[in-house]
């Protein structure tokens, strides 16, 4: 395996704390992985630097023209399915001669749901009067939020938390204060009920930052209500041994996507027209590729609107 490199490919966030949680966790990975594991490079795919063809070019000038890219992030949505896999794509257009195998999304993972529990339990003493919003970050993508449901329930099933709802910050429905008063209704407003807001994050960002907020509001506004917000997923040796264990499904050639209710494979009810859309890159400042004529489509992607993390 040491032969083939490793490539951490992140979104991307706006924030100053999550690009450099991301690029602390790349040093743990440097450290952690040693032999029989490669070198190791990160890079996003947009809104921060360094960007992924950075992070490529140093692996490249290090000697490496094989590649195992994995993507980190929870779930297979747009990202993971369309905008990683093509910036990959310009890159082996940028060096002729490189090839790359792309590992699975990191979720859902008993590793991560091990860490979620860890995170809720250090804001409360007593699960079983622990009401759990678990609050994603929200897709277009059907498949992706179901994830999130999926994710949901198996943080319920044997850990004996009063409930545990699925809820999402951008894109999706339940937004963060429908999820909570969801929960208020259910019990969570009753005496000696309190509510854990569990974000479903790696590491900060303009996201989990209005999870925070808005969870602050909404205990304001319903002081009977006990509302807490567990600590995100973050920089620690358990995440990067996943994505250690991604890279090596990858290299084994077992990379277990699943295609069943993929939107743009299956004729999802209302997302019809997504079957066979083709995927183009995001565009990166840093990149140079629009100077290349790989963004000659006038492809873009705006996160304004729900301010994109990592």
């Amino acid at each position: 395996m040491a032969d083939r490199a490793l490539l951490v490919v992140g979104h991307g966030t706006r924030s100053d704390a999550g690009v450099a949680a991301f690029g602390a966790f790349i040093q743990r990975l440097r450290a952690l992985a040693g032999a029989p594991y490669p070198a190791a490079a990160g890079g996003f795919i947009e809104l921060s630097d360094p960007p992924v063809t950075e992070a490529v070019g140093e692996l490249v000038d290090a000697g490496h023209r094989d590649v195992i890219a994995v993507p980190l992030v929870l779930v297979a949505a747009g990202h993971g399915k369309g905008d990683i896999p093509a910036a990959l794509l310009r890159e082996q257009v940028r060096h002729p001669g490189l090839t790359y195998s792309y590992g699975r999304p990191l979720g859902p993972h008993p590793v991560l749901q091990d860490l979620l529990e860890r995170r809720i339990d250090a804001v409360t003493d007593d699960r079983a009067d622990t009401w759990v919003l678990l609050v994603g970050r929200g897709s277009t993508d059907p498949d992706a939020n179901a994830e999130i449901a999926k994710v949901a329930r198996l943080l319920w099933e044997g850990r004996g938390y009063a409930g545990v709802e699925p809820a999402f910050i951008s894109l999706a429905a339940p937004g963060v204060p429908a999820g909570l008063e969801r929960l208020r209704r259910l019990g969570a407003g009753s005496p000696g009920q309190r509510i854990v807001v569990a974000p479903y994050f790696l590491f900060s960002g303009v996201l989990p930052d209005r999870i925070v907020s808005q969870s602050a509001e909404f205990a304001a506004q319903h002081p009977e209500v006990s509302v807490a917000v567990a600590g995100l997923i973050g920089d620690c040796d358990e995440l990067a041994g996943l994505v250690l264990e991604r890279y090596r499904e990858a290299v084994a050639g077992d990379i277990r996507m699943n295609c069943d209710t993929c939107m743009y494979r299956s004729a999802m009810p209302g997302f019809e027209a997504r079957v066979g859309q083709p995927q183009r890159p995001h565009h990166h400042p840093a990149d140079g590729h629009a100077a290349d004529g790989h963004a000659a489509d006038g492809h873009t992607h705006d996160h304004q609107r729900d301010g994109a993390s990592a």
